[in-house]
Parts: C-alpha cells; structure tokens; sequence
C-alpha cells in the first residue's frame, strides 16, 4: 500500500490510475463534474454521483473500485494537509466528523457551483508558484460550506482565520502518528509520547479537538484496516487480527462485532468488491 506524503495539491480531469490501497494524511475533496466515483475507504463502499462533492480523510486506506472512462469523466480534486485544517478555527463538531472515518457527500449545488471554476484557478496560481495562502483560504471556505451543507457542523466562530486557534500541530502529529503505527502494539500512551506531551493532557488535548479518545481513534484505524483486508484478501480471521493491529482473533471479534453489527467472517461473506478501474 502506498503512502504520500501530505501536501496542498489541486487536479481537473479524469480520475487518475488507482489500481490499489494508498494513504495520505490530507483532507481530500472530489467534486464529480460529470461522471462518477466508486470508492473502497477502508472496507466501505462509497459513490459520488455526478453533481456531487465529497470530502474525507485520506489516511484511511481508500482506492478507486469503479470510475467512469476518462472521456467521460470530469472529476476536481484538492489535498488539503491536516496539519493546516487542524489550525483553522472550525466549528464545533467539524474536526471530528472530518476523521471519523467516514465520508461527507452533498449535492455539489448546495456548496455553490462556483467551486469548480476555482479548481482552474488554484492549478493556475500553484503552476505560477504564486503564494499559497488564497488558495488555502478559498479551500476553508469550501469545506466549512462542505460541513455546512451536509449539518453536521454548528455555525462558524466569528473568527475563521486561519492561525486564529492555539497551536494544533500536536493534534496533527498524533492523528498522523496514530494512521501511520496503528498496526502494531501502540497505546494512548505511545501517540502522546510522539507528540512529545503528558498522556493525560494528549488526550484531554485530542478528545475536545476530535471529539474523540486516543483509544477510541486507534480502534478506528483498526477497524477500517480489518475490512479492507477482509474484502480484498484471503488471509485468515486470525491472521487479519494480527495485521490490524488487534493482537489476538479474539480481540478482533470482539470490537469488530460491536463496530460493525456482524462477525468478520460474515462481514466477508457478504459483501463483494470489484476490481478498480483502468
């Protein structure tokens, strides 16, 4: 599986070769123009229609399992690195639905379809060298009204500019640390240690910028890792458990159980994935 490094990156046109896993630790928008997208993020299947834009968290492991030819497809992507979204003052509950794993998809309209003429802009202005600080700008506005469209955010603070917060990089450092170590034996403790912080004021620190525990972001990871293998592996329950970080095939019953509302063995038994696209 690959892993990129994050980085500010803006692309129009049609979907690049997805062939298998990868992982970056960007906050990565798509607007689906024309045509539409399949996605494998972690062990969920997601589709973006046409006329649609999605935003989620690229350090769950996703890959393309369907996309249209590229004659007809017209797809707008933008990275937007954690470290920076984690700066900017977001509404309550934002930071947390955007690395919950999950995937933000709303009718592109409700955004405001002016957002795809900003796409050729952003690649003009980056293409030139130009500073980058409008683009960022215009790309918070675009996922505040993201957030915005789908309500899964309040209304946002009187002061949305970026660097306006205390310092979260520590929070970035221990979400990227956490996808990046998650497979092996790591604890709360260990992600606070990279972060250079006491375990008590990490999570403190984590949870009301998340939303969430350590612990419980871990077992996220965990999670998506188990049903990525599940789907696309042969390898068995016992051997998914140790992969995933879990330790133990009873472990991994255990949470995933809770998580997913069925046993591994069912989860794969029911559910098929295709090959990606060309």
């Amino acid at each position: 599986m690959e892993t990129a490094e994050p980085a500010l990156w803006v692309h129009r046109g049609s979907a690049p070769p997805m062939r298998e896993f990868h992982r970056h630790d960007d906050v990565e928008v798509n607007v689906a123009v024309r045509g539409s997208l399949e996605y494998l993020i972690g062990g969920r299947r997601t589709t973006v229609p046409e006329g649609h834009t999605a935003l989620f968290w690229a350090a769950v492991p996703h890959r393309l399992a369907r996309q249209d030819e590229p004659r007809d497809s017209d797809i707008c992507w933008v990275h937007l690195p954690l470290s920076t979204v984690l700066r900017w003052s977001l509404p309550e509950g934002a930071a947390a639905r955007i690395v919950s794993h999950g995937v933000v998809v709303v009718p592109t309209a409700a955004v405001g379809d002016h957002v795809v003429a900003q796409f050729g802009t952003w690649q003009r202005d980056l293409a030139a060298g130009a500073d980058t600080g409008a683009v960022l700008l215009e790309g918070q506005a675009l996922l505040l009204r993201i957030l915005a469209a789908e309500g899964s955010a309040g209304p946002a603070p009187a002061d949305t500019a970026p660097g306006s917060r205390a310092d979260l990089r520590p929070v970035a450092r221990m979400a990227r640390f956490t996808a990046e170590n998650f497979r092996s034996g790591i604890s709360a403790a260990d992600i606070a240690r990279a972060a250079n912080l006491n375990p008590n004021y990490a999570t403190t620190l984590f949870r009301s910028t998340v939303g969430v525990t350590l612990g419980e972001q871990l077992l996220r990871h965990r999670i998506a890792e188990a049903q990525r293998l599940l789907l696309t592996t042969t390898m068995t329950t016992a051997a998914v458990a140790h992969a995933a970080g879990f330790g133990s095939g009873s472990s991994l019953y255990a949470h995933f159980s809770k998580a997913c509302g069925c046993s591994p063995g069912a989860y794969r038994a029911t559910r098929a994935v295709t090959p990606a696209g060309p």
